[in-house]
């Protein structure tokens, strides 16, 4: 057989998936063979090793196996399918179809699934294996004669036994019509391809076509797989028989119908219509599928919107197909195609990834035009008086050359170009040139639709003479261990010119004298593997077919000093100070073949800083590091410079500098606004911390008028509080910080003045009577803090918890009347300002003087009814009371009743009286006022009282009438005629037994 790729690596080992594979191809004889098993992509294939493992090979690849007598394996496949032999050519190809097993077509044996275990190279698929890819794959080249190999794609989860032909479902055996059409148009197919497979081996493959439906998959088995097109069918897993299973496969039956009805609908496309062909473009037309087929309408809904796709082949119908569209449009132009050049497009129909079956190809042959550019003449040969051109025949697009059109510019270089030649040869020799003469040249082609662009142009000159002496080499670039030398073309010299270089050095030191280095047509060129900062001699000599030139001037380069090596490590020398101390180190073991220049000192603050400053640059080995802080970490490393380069950093060196106490902090400021007995501080650590923390701060204060500072604060925090401070006064603050080492100076003082404060409490106010009811109050200015005082308050009340604002001003005086005399009384006083309201004074109590008494009040007349005196007479007398009033601090003696034109009446220390000897039916008004030993009060409100009249004559009684337990009496003829009968009452009384009158009515 022919050759055989490898054997794959392994690429991983089986777990617990396997994919399936396409049939292997055998020899019709039956010596011992290698089979290939083509494995297409997105498949995998699984052998045994021979220490037991599992190899899994993925696709595309051909895995060789040795065929022991020439016979063809078990191919294990799906429930319903059997791998069938197909020989063409005496080349035995393996398809897996519908199980059929009454038809055996070409008088081969069916090779039925082995009831034996597997092979080693096949091995069952476990179910848990994704469904790999549905994709179709081309055809493979592999050994001989080989066909494109069909074969669904399938998981199994068991290894199948012999198929069972009386299977319960009755779809084992495949006999139903419609899957004896599918049958008869798989073989047609197949037979139709063979005669087509040897001329389409050698294509490349075709793009992967996507399954119709995701879902028309059943146990693994993809639907509509097959390089044709045909649907092969649905595999009924045997381990479904359970209950429900007829069930589902009646689902998926539906499902596998409506799919291949839409790929039948998006099959029936007619091929595309050309229209106006030209020799590079050409319009392509078509038409949706039609619903119609075979004279039907099918029943699949049509969509509205179908997905197309041209695909165009140069290389017969057979050919491989290109995609040139993809859209929704139903017409394209096509644009860069050869001129007269035969085409075939097809197109094909897409809906939502299904996709139908490309239509037949339209032929179509553009139109022919002038031949292309062709490329620009080289030179054949050249001497010093001719040049010998050469051309080849660009594409005639479809016309036949009739002649080249050669120019040229006759070597004046004006861009002016004329005719030196036409005709059909392809060769031109241009003669009588000058030796070393440049000519410019362009070439043309001319057919019958006219002739073609002209060429690039190109620069050719005559051959001359051996090349004169070059210049000297220059130095371009210079290495530790190499050299980049350049040169240049000797003058003169024509630029299409060969000319060839040898480039000769010579070491001093070595004594061999010049040795050449190089040799070819380059202009540079770097010699390496030299040694470091040693001398070197050039020259360069140039050579033509003509001879050599003199060799150049000699010139002389170094090669560089290598970097020097690492320095020491540096150390400390002397006493380490707080802000100062001094390192040295040693120069390196190895200078690189130079001496060091200089030596450079980097300095990073911090025990593990990498901001590295530089700090020193000298050629002496010891450098005083100062202006350092102290307790601090610091690290020091160094390098060296030389002609060779800088060397690599030495190791760090870590030094920590004393601590000292800390510096002098910030004055410190104010927090907020300062109130008037206290002032919040703040303030930040010092600059310099001294090189330890800060473990404590101290501030002092004193006053601005006098220096007597005391500490107010000593802590570690950065704020405080400064209390018991007077308001509107001005304080100086200082602060100081401390470390381990002791406090540091003080900071500068800061003054800050307090709020203005409310004013001090008063003193109590002196209370002076200017008599019973009036009194004046006068107080003093306390402490106003800061401000004046704005005004007073003066509270004055009779209850100490309830007094009352009587004044608001700014006296110092008020004067209160209207009080009550013998009347204990509180007052307070309170200062304000601007700022506020100082707290009041003590409470100051106080009594009025004693007066005359308070005016009577409730001044009344006495009922006769509540007068039990019987000398008392309505109509001569009056009863009055009265509430004895408010003796003022003076105990009443009298009253003073005055009730008429008569001198007032004096009475002793009674709250009633009874006014005798008046007359009768007459008004009176009466008021009433109380004395004191120091005088008589205010007269009570005045009140009118009258007298009755008279009281008429008894009058005369008798009894009308009796019964044992009744009297009947009669009153009324002594009643004076003066009187009314409304205004008498009668009184009526009986004497009971023991001689006490009673009354029994009053009317």
């Amino acid at each position: 057989m022919a050759e055989h790729p490898p054997l794959l690596d392994t690429t991983q080992i089986l777990s617990s998936d396997i994919s399936l594979l396409s049939a292997p191809i055998v020899s019709a004889d039956g010596t011992q063979q290698v089979i290939l098993v083509q494995v297409n992509p997105g498949e995998a294939f699984t052998i045994r090793r021979e220490d037991g493992q599992f190899q899994c090979i993925t696709g595309p690849a051909q895995v060789p196996m040795m065929s022991p007598n020439g016979s063809v394996p078990p191919i294990y496949v799906p429930p319903g399918y059997a791998p069938q032999v197909i020989e063409d050519n005496g080349v035995r190809r393996v398809v897996v179809v519908p199980q059929a097993p009454e038809f055996h077509p070409g008088g081969h044996t069916v090779i039925h699934r082995s009831p034996h275990p597997p092979l080693p190279g096949f091995i069952p698929v476990p179910t848990m294996m994704p469904p790999p890819p549905r994709h179709m794959y081309s055809p493979v080249t592999g050994a001989g004669d080989m066909a494109t190999q069909y074969m669904t794609q399938y998981q199994s989860s068991q290894v199948y036994g012999d198929v069972d032909a009386h299977s319960t479902h009755g779809r084992s055996n495949f006999r139903d019509e419609r899957s004896s059409k599918t049958y008869e148009r798989l073989q047609k197919k197949l037979k139709d391809r063979q005669g087509t497979q040897k001329d389409k081996m050698n294509s490349p493959p075709s793009s992967p076509q996507k399954c119709p439906s995701p879902i028309n998959e059943h146990n693994g088995l993809m639907k509509g797989q097959n390089a044709s097109g045909v649907n092969i069918g649905s595999a009924k897993n045997k381990s479904g028989r359970g209950k429900g299973g007829a069930q589902i496969d009646t689902e998926i039956e539906e499902k596998d119908e409506e799919t291949k009805a839409f790929e039948a609908l998006l099959s029936n496309i007619v091929k595309p219509v050309a229209s106006d062909i030209q020799a590079r473009t050409v319009v392509l037309t078509w038409s949706p599928p039609s619903s119609l087929i075979n004279g039907e309408t099918d029943e699949t809904t049509v969509p509205e919107l179908y997905g197309y796709e041209i695909l165009v082949s140069s290389t017969g119908k057979d050919g491989k197909y290109k995609s040139v569209y993809a859209g929704e449009e139903t017409s394209v132009t096509l644009n860069d195609l050869k001129p007269a050049t035969d085409y075939h497009a097809k197109v094909q129909a897409e809906y939502n990834s299904i996709k139908g079956t490309p239509s037949e190809a339209e032929t179509f042959t553009t139109l022919s035009c002038e031949p292309d550019i062709p490329n620009p003449p080289r030179i054949a040969n050249r001497t010093k008086n001719s040049l010998t051109l050469q051309w080849k025949a660009p594409s005639d697009n479809g016309s036949k050359i009739q002649s080249f059109i050669l120019e040229w510019d006759e070597g004046k270089g004006n861009g002016e170009f004329c005719q030196c030649y036409t005709g059909l040869q392809k060769q031109f020799k241009i003669t009588k040139l000058s030796p070393a003469m440049g000519c410019k040249f362009r070439l043309s082609a001319k057919n019958d639709y006219g002739p073609s662009g002209f060429s690039e142009e190109v620069l050719y000159y005559t051959s001359g003479c051996a090349p004169s002496m070059p210049a000297s080499p220059i130095l371009i670039k210079a290495g530790v261990t190499w050299l980049s030398l350049q040169w240049s073309k000797p003058s003169g010299t024509p630029s299409d010119e060969g000319i060839s270089y040898i480039l000769e050095m010579e070491e001093e030191t070595s004594g061999y004298g010049f040795k050449p280095k190089y040799d070819g047509e380059d202009f540079a060129y770097t010699v390496k593997n030299l040694r470091r900062s040693t001398k070197y001699k050039f020259k360069v000599i140039a050579y033509n077919s003509e001879g050599k030139s003199n060799p150049s001037e000699v010139v002389e380069f170094t090669t560089c000093p290598d970097k020097p090596g690492v320095p020491v490590k540096p150390s400390v020398k002397g006493k380490i100070h707080s802000h100062s101390f001094k390192i040295t180190w040693d120069p390196p073991k190895d200078s690189g073949g130079a001496a060091i220049n200089k030596y450079v000192v980097e300095m990073a603050e911090g025990s593990n800083g990498n901001k590295w400053d530089m700090i020193y640059s000298g050629a002496t080995r010891e450098h005083l590091c100062d202006r350092l802080n102290p307790g601090c970490f610091y690290r020091f490393r160094v390098y060296c410079i030389s002609d060779g380069g800088q060397s690599a950093v030495s190791e760090s060196l870590l030094v920590q500098t004393p601590a000292v106490p800390p510096g002098p902090c910030l004055p410190p400021r104010l927090q907020g606004r300062p109130k008037a007995k206290e002032i919040q501080l703040r303030w930040g650590p010092p600059l310099v911390s001294g090189g330890s923390p800060i473990s404590c701060y101290g501030v002092e204060m004193s006053p601005v008028e006098r220096d007597e500072p005391r500490e107010v604060y000593q802590g570690s925090e950065v704020e405080c509080t400064v209390s018991s401070l007077l308001p509107g006064k001005t304080y100086s603050f200082r602060l100081r910080a401390a470390n381990k080492m002791g406090f540091g100076p003080f900071s500068e003082k800061c003054d800050i003045t307090t709020a203005p404060g409310p004013p001090d409490q008063c003193k109590p106010p002196q209370v002076t009577w200017r008599s019973a009811t009036c009194a004046q109050v006068n107080w003093e200015v306390p402490l106003s803090n800061g401000t004046d005082v704005t005004e007073y308050r003066l509270e004055w009340g009779g209850v100490e918890g309830s007094m009352q604002i009587c004044y608001c001003g700014p006296g110092l005086s008020y004067e209160l009347k209207g009080l009550s005399p013998a009347t204990t009384y509180y007052c307070r006083v309170q200062a304000l300002s601007i700022v506020g309201a100082g707290p009041f004074s003590e409470v100051v109590a106080c009594v009025t003087p004693p007066s005359v008494p308070g005016i009577v009040t409730c001044l009344q007349e006495v009922s006769d009814d509540d007068i039990e005196n019987p000398s008392y007479s309505p109509s001569t007398c009056l009863a009055v009371s009265w509430e004895k009033p408010c003796d003022h601090g003076s105990e009443i003696l009298a009253y003073s009743i005055d009730f008429g034109d008569k001198q007032p009446l004096t009475v002793g220390k009674v709250t009633s009286y009874i006014l005798d000897s008046l007359q009768p039916d007459t008004t009176y008004r009466i008021r009433i006022q109380a004395l004191n030993s120091l005088g008589a009060g205010p007269f009570s409100h005045m009140i009118k009282l009258k007298t009755k009249p008279l009281p008429p004559d008894p009058p005369r009684l008798e009894c009308v009438a009796f019964s044992h337990q009744n009297l009947k009496l009669k009153w009324g003829e002594g009643t004076p005629k003066t009187l009314s009968t409304d205004s008498v009452q009668y009184h009526l009384q009986m004497e009971d037994k023991n001689g006490s009158p009673q009354n029994r009515e009053s009317k």
